[in-house]
Formats: C-alpha cells, structure tokens, sequence
C-alpha cells in the first residue's frame, strides 16, 4: 500500500534500524526491488530523482505506474513514493499532485534563512495533503545525475533551527557522505550525526550510501540515522550483469531479455541492504 514515510520513520527511529530508499529509473526496477521487498516483508521508499522523472515521462506516469505494480504484484507492505532532491516548490507541487506520498525539497545551497523559507512553503502545502517532507542542510557533495558539486557539513544549530521553523518530516545533515561513488575512504561526522539525533525528534536520513563500508553503516545508524539512500549501487550491480549477459548473447536483441538480465543482481543487492540496515526489525 502506498504511505507517506511518517510513520515507517518513526518506527526506526523507535527500533533503531533504517528504512531502505531505493531510486527507480524505469518500470524494471520499481518491480524487481517492490517483488523483493514484497518477499523480505519490509517497508521500502522508491525513490525518483528529477532527472529520473524526466526519463520516464513524468510525475503523473510514476505514480501510474506504480499504483499499477502495486495493484497487480499483490504488494502489501508499506510503499512510500518520494521525490529525491526536488529543487522547487513547483516540483515538490507537481509531484504531489500527481500522487507521490513525500517530498524532499533541497534548498540547501541556499541560506538558511532562504532554505527555511522555500522548505516551509513546500511543508505547508504538502501536509494540507497527507504528505510528508525531507529537508537538507549543509551540502552533500559528489555526483548525481549530471549533477556536481562540492561538500559543506552541517551544524548543530543550523540543523536545529530549520527543524523548528519548518516542521518537516525527516533531515538531511550533510556529514561527509557523497553521491556517486567516494574516491578513498568515506570520512562520516558521526560525533555531530548523535548530537544532532539526540536533540531532534525527527528522524535522520543518510544521502550517498553507495560505497559506505557495512561498519560506518552500522555506526551511522547507531548514531540515528533512520532511512539511508542507494543509487549508485543498484546501478553498477545491473550494469555489471547486462555486460557480462550482453557478452555471452551477443545475438540477443530482445529489450526484455536484456533488461530483465539484471533482475538478480537487484535483487540480490536489495536483500543485501535490508540485511544490512533492517536487523533491528522484528
């Protein structure tokens, strides 16, 4: 059933685990990783990025489409479908009502006055509806959809502030972690990630999980992170074993057989995750 993630949040926050956020980029993925999740009994947030949402045609074919799946597959776990990384009040708008069920709005290269003003503008709207929203604050740096740009963490009392002018769902501080994949080792800032948990109500969420060693995970989810983001992964996993099918089939030209060649390697790196954030969950 499709949810905001309100209540799925709280409860990791209350069972310290994280919620798995997976971002789809076509009707391949939203099925494998919703059958897998369906399989595992446990809650997902589909994820769709403004250039996804672009590539597949539009809010209102996303949440078509996922209404469909989630019709037709006989899911009934919690789904929640949430814009990552909306940049305008306008798209967060477009998004809900369409039907998506949360909203990040990310002003953070803006300055807090002016991310606070453009975040409360998108919550005031989106809880008039029944959905919920994530903000950002610092800057989480790397590459994402064409996108560059550089690292800036957050502080305490930024984090605290935007909280209480905003009333948003759930936050975002940038604390080390990158889009697209690290060059070295990630260096988190899990000293402010507790001190930012233990003095907000609000559950944290982690933003380029791709390539975080299983230690700094868990270390980050002990320090309150409740809902961790994977992209980068689940693309390398595909990728990977559609060139290695492509390779053995050069003759193969069916987009199905193609495309449904990196069904198992999804699946495999979604249960892997779960395993990884989820133990907690009873």
């Amino acid at each position: 059933m499709l949810v905001n993630s309100k209540e799925i949040l709280l409860e990791a926050k209350k069972g310290h685990y994280a919620i798995p956020h997976f971002n789809i980029n076509n009707l391949e993925w939203a099925k494998y990783i919703l059958e897998e999740m369906e399989h595992l009994q446990k809650p997902v947030i589909l994820g769709v990025s403004e250039g996804a949402c672009k590539y597949m045609g539009g809010f209102d074919v996303i949440v078509g489409m996922v209404k469909g799946l989630l019709k037709d597959l006989s899911i009934t776990i919690p789904v929640c479908l949430h814009v990552d990384h909306g940049t305008s009040f306008e798209t967060c708008k477009k998004a809900i009502d369409a039907g998506f069920t949360s909203v990040m709005i990310d002003a953070s290269k803006l300055p807090l006055e002016e991310n606070i003003r453009l975040t409360k503008e998108v919550v005031e709207y989106a809880h008039s509806r029944g959905v919920t929203v994530e903000a950002e604050i610092g800057h989480i740096g790397g590459s994402e959809d064409n996108i560059t740009s550089t690292s800036s963490n957050a502080r305490l009392d930024e984090c605290i502030t935007l909280v209480k002018e905003t009333n948003i769902d759930s936050l975002a501080p940038a604390l080390g972690s990158v889009h697209g994949l690290y060059k070295g080792e990630p260096n988190l800032d899990f000293k402010t990630m507790k001190e930012i948990s233990e003095h907000l109500e609000v559950p944290l969420v982690l933003h380029g999980g791709t390539g975080i060693p299983e230690y700094q995970i868990k270390e980050a989810i002990s320090c309150g992170i409740n809902k961790i983001n994977i992209n980068t992964e689940l693309q390398i996993a595909w990728h990977d074993a559609v060139s290695k099918f492509i390779a053995e089939n050069p003759n193969s030209y069916d987009p199905r057989k193609v495309i449904g060649s990196g069904e198992k390697a999804i699946k495999e790196k979604v249960e892997e995750k779960v395993n990884l954030f989820m133990n907690r969950l009873s």
